[in-house]
């Protein structure tokens, strides 16, 4: 009883310690004064200040690389649809002709909740090893479809396959990640902005070459047909095979561990540290923490009835219940959690509605950009794509900085407002492709943070289902967005207005977030 004693006062004393240690570089922990529950932070306290100790390693640049995979992926499935359902629909004659859209939104939609729910119920290493295989199996089949409503089955199954990425990657990077390299959680947004570029490349090598012409434009041109319009299959294939190299490369090029917060969060505290020290021997780095540490600080209810982390059954309707309950354990946590569920919303309503209403509105106030051929128009399509890297390397450097990351978002979304406004007056194809440059790098200093802040801010052990909603928020609007553009009247000028004006609401929602990451630690 007495060593009991000792091993608990040296246990606190540690605490103490790296507390101190902590406040005085100011790195305490963003949730640390929740008091949800005081032996988790506790012991997130220490893994903490062990990632911090340890430092940045060749572990967390391949991390960066594999996780910014999971990105790129998610927006090359996205954008490939929208990019071949025109050719598609020439050779199938669909009777609704925006089922695509629906379809990869339905399949991201499943995608990011299931992944999400199975990050906090399992852990993160299954749908890291096993979401992009899916993703690319079904994204070469895709190709190979016979008629318009299985090419939408597969294209669904892919993007379900791809769409929990964004609640996988930032949740592991970030979960093995010093504090003072948080920022690089938002320059990693910089991936999808490569995988927009990687579907225009595809679309400019291969539609313009491939395809069949559009006898609404051509009244000479041939029937659509198999043999004559096999450039979006092969955008496909291209799609897929590169997509299944990256879950090869994910699984040979490092042998993922299970995240340290949620072994924690799971009361697996020797597995924890295993981990944790085999990185520290790999790359030569110290690591103070010891199992005897995280038991003194006592022991969680990891397992049983009324834990924070699970309910008694795992795979039940409880659980779920149980990772919700934890995203509103306290009113400051469940503030959080509405407010950024409602910014991804936003984001989802107003973007797509804007490219839906926008082509429309500018031929009916007199804009033209004369007549261009395909290899133009893809062309010009990769240059946007490629603008919207550099998006996120710019939030990056301002998430450093005292600005932070609400008022980063802030910025960004106040400009990409005005952009959007502005964007009403374009006339001519060389203002077109500017104005669209312009957008694609301001929006993405907005969607950039706030991917980051998202997961941030979560409760590590609910940081999947929190994750994954808020994604699930940003796609159900999608949908939405793909119904209203099939009943709506698109050259009405008042959805822009009201588009571009969600952007304004976004940035008071950014500023009035309740936890700024700025010199802390997630926890």
């Amino acid at each position: 009883m007495a060593s009991n004693l000792d091993d608990k006062k040296g246990g606190a004393a540690d605490l103490e310690r790296a507390s101190i240690e902590a406040e005085s570089f100011g790195k305490g922990d963003i949730l640390q004064l929740e008091h949800t529950d005081p032996v988790l932070n506790a012991k997130m306290h220490l893994v903490n200040n062990a990632i911090d100790e340890i430092g940045f390693t060749r572990y967390q640049m391949k991390l960066f690389v594999l996780n910014g995979f999971g990105y790129a992926v998610d927006s090359l499935i996205l954008l490939i649809q929208s990019i071949i359902a025109g050719q598609a629909a020439l050779e199938f004659h669909p009777s609704y002709k925006r089922g695509m859209t629906i379809a990869v939104y339905v399949g991201m939609l499943v995608g990011a909740l299931f992944w999400g729910l199975s990050a906090d119920i399992i852990g993160r290493k299954f749908a890291f090893n096993v979401s992009l295989i899916i993703c690319s199996i079904f994204a070469i089949v895709a190709g190979s479809s016979p008629n318009w409503i299985v090419l939408g089955l597969f294209v669904a199954l892919s993007a379900f396959g791809g769409g929990g990425n964004l609640v996988l990657d930032t949740a592991v990077f970030l979960e093995y990640l010093p504090s003072k390299d948080q920022w690089l959680l938002t320059l990693m947004a910089a991936w999808w902005g490569v995988g927009q570029l990687i579907a225009g490349l595809f679309a400019w090598a291969f539609l313009p070459n491939y395809s069949c012409s559009d006898p609404s434009i051509d009244p000479n041109a041939a029937p659509c047909t198999y043999s004559n319009n096999k450039g979006w299959r092969y955008v496909w294939f291209a799609s897929g095979a590169l997509v299944f190299v990256m879950s090869i490369l994910r699984v040979t090029v490092i042998r993922l561990k299970e995240t340290p917060k949620f072994l924690i969060g799971e009361g697996r505290d020797e597995q924890c540290v295993e981990t944790l020290q085999s990185i520290a021997t790999k790359y030569n780095r110290p690591c103070s923490l010891t199992l005897e540490q995280l038991v003194a600080c006592g022991f969680t209810n990891t397992g049983r009835r009324g834990s924070v982390a699970h309910a008694s059954q795992r795979f039940s309707f409880a659980e779920v219940l149980v990772h919700l309950k934890g995203l509103y354990a306290t009113k400051r946590i469940g503030l959080s959690t509405t407010l950024i569920w409602f910014s991804w919303t936003l984001i989802g309503l107003a973007y797509p509605l804007y490219n839906v209403f926008l082509p429309s509105y500018l031929a009916s106030r007199g804009a033209d950009f004369g007549e261009t051929s395909a290899f133009i128009t893809w062309r010009n399509y990769a240059i946007v794509n490629m603008c919207g890297i550099f998006g996120p390397v710019l939030a990056g450097y301002m998430c450093a900085t005292p600005l932070g990351r609400k008022y980063t978002m802030v910025i960004g979304a106040l400009v990409t407002m005005a952009f959007f406004f502005a964007y009403t007056q374009v006339r001519s194809q060389a203002q077109n492709l500017g104005f669209n440059c312009a957008i694609s790098f301001c929006l993405n200093i907005y969607y950039g943070t706030l991917y980051a802040y998202t997961p941030e801010v979560l409760p590590s052990a609910h940081r999947g289902t929190g994750n994954g909603i808020a994604i699930g928020c940003n796609r159900v609007m999608g949908i939405l967005s793909a119904v209203i553009a099939t009943v709506a009247n698109t050259n009405t000028p008042v959805p822009i207005y009201i588009c571009a004006a969600l952007y304004i609401v976004m940035a008071f929602v950014s500023a009035i977030f309740p936890f700024e990451p700025y010199g802390k630690r997630s926890s």
